[in-house]
């Protein structure tokens, strides 16, 4: 049977994204595959994502090396199919060759065999045309011994050659010569400074300190490492954020010890528990109510100032790729538990690189949590095209003043960039009080909900 070979090209990843960088291919040439079976891991600008096949048959071909950028609608894969029919209706890809007899696409092609792999596992490989697989190499051959010489070789050895009994080396200490052999010293090559030549500590010492002199330093080894991927959209987002953007931006110190207390009242009922970032993202959303200027950001040609219905909420998060901002949709609409939910739900997937491009873009806001990594203060740039960004330092016992009286309370500090076009220093000052005073008294919230 003559299989028709199809050709699968990366298809549109969504978001506007032109291109995708291989990461890890899942199949190998060869390999029977099964319709919608995953063939290929991608990175893109966004996520890292499974790219599955439309077609069941056997890979014929693969497109692109690990770490290669692959543009949209270039090919990734051919496979040879047993039908025409056998993808999915609608995929839209080509085909070359045509008249195979209707088989079921996921299985194997009448005719090619499947073998036993190394590991005792079984992967389907054929044989595309009818010619014979190549033989595998065989594998080489166990490193020997050298063959010892002949005895004849061995009577004819020079007396040179023969083992001499060693000097008697005029050491006594056993530390001396345990130092010696620490670091590779002859002391055969030592000239000791003790009665009749004895080899001192000091000796070796000085053998040693004279070694390292005459070293040369050697040079501390240079890497440098391609923006690829995640790391290369983040330089230069925040590249052009930093160019773009006039950015400002102020700071207070707030008691939070109001808050942490609230938070250890609302965990004490039934109920999921709720943390900080909950409460700030809580709060955010109430300021943004109050100050709807904020949620906004300038047109790209710099014609206007577009203000957003709805707070989409990102928040920075680290993961093995690097940060990343997963959004929070429409977390205007949401209470502290709901918003809590969220956090958690797109954390997990930022951490075992699940999140989806729609997950990470289309943000209105951005709170920071910059307290997570032990520090105090920061001055962010901002999640371009975006106009502000809340950031939280670490919650710390710190002495502060209560009531006229000093205290130990637990006191952060809040940090507001904002885009200056946006707003003026009012409006952002405005915003960041409000957000304090959230803090230091979680009551004044309910007024604003």
């Amino acid at each position: 049977m003559t299989p028709v070979v199809r050709e699968f090209t990366l298809p549109d990843l969504g978001e506007g994204l032109t291109g995708a960088e291989v990461v890890r291919w899942m199949v190998e040439v060869g390999e029977v595959i099964a319709v919608d079976q995953p063939v290929v891991e991608v990175e893109t600008a966004k996520a890292v994502v499974e790219v599955p096949c439309p077609y069941g048959g056997v890979v014929t071909a693969r497109y692109g090396e690990v770490g290669e950028e692959i543009a949209v609608g270039s090919p990734l894969v051919t496979v040879a199919v047993a039908s025409p029919d056998a993808a999915r209706p609608g995929d839209g890809t080509a085909a070359a060759g045509a008249g195979a007899a209707p088989e079921a696409a996921e299985r194997p092609l009448v005719g090619y065999g499947v073998r036993e792999s190394a590991k005792g596992g079984r992967r389907a490989r054929v044989r595309i045309g009818g010619a014979a697989p190549a033989p595998a190499a065989p594998a080489p051959a166990p490193a020997l011994a050298p063959a010892p010489a002949p005895a004849a070789a061995r009577a004819e050895a020079p007396a040179a050659a023969r083992v001499v009994a060693p000097a008697v080396i005029p050491v006594i200490s056993p530390l001396v010569r345990r130092l010696a052999r620490e670091h590779g010293l002859d002391l055969a090559r030592i000239t000791g400074s003790g009665p009749d030549g004895l080899i001192m500590r000091a000796d070796v010492q000085r053998v040693l300190s004279q070694a390292v002199a005459p070293a040369p330093a050697t040079a501390a080894e240079e890497e440098v490492v391609p923006l690829r991927g995640l790391r290369r959209t983040i330089a230069e987002k925040l590249t052009r954020s930093h160019q773009e953007i006039p950015a400002a931006t102020c700071w207070v110190d707030a008691d939070a010890t109001g808050l942490m207390e609230t938070r250890a009242q609302l965990n004490r009922a039934d109920g999921p528990k709720v943390s900080v970032l909950a409460l700030l993202a809580r709060i955010c959303t109430a300021g943004l109510a109050r100050f709807p200027e904020l949620n906004s950001s300038v047109e790209s040609d710099g014609s206007g100032i577009r203000r957003h219905g709805a707070v989409h909420l990102g928040f920075a998060a680290q993961s093995e790729r690097g940060l990343v901002v997963p959004v929070i949709r429409n977390a205007h609409l949401l209470s502290t538990e709901q918003l809590g939910a969220e956090l958690a739900r797109l954390t997990e997937s930022a951490r075992a690189g699940k999140l989806t491009p729609a997950e990470l873009t289309g943000g209105t806001f951005t709170l920071n949590n910059y307290g997570v990594f032990g520090v105090d203060g920061s001055t962010p740039i901002l999640n371009h095209p975006e106009a502000a960004m809340l950031g939280v330092g670490r919650i710390a016992a710190k002495p502060w003043v209560v009531d006229g009286e000093l205290a130990v309370r637990q006191v952060t500090q809040l940090s507001f960039t904002f885009d200056h076009r946006v707003c003026d220093g009012g409006t952002a000052g405005g915003f960041l009080r409000f957000v304090a005073d959230c803090v230091e008294q979680p009551g004044v919230l309910l007024r604003h909900l």
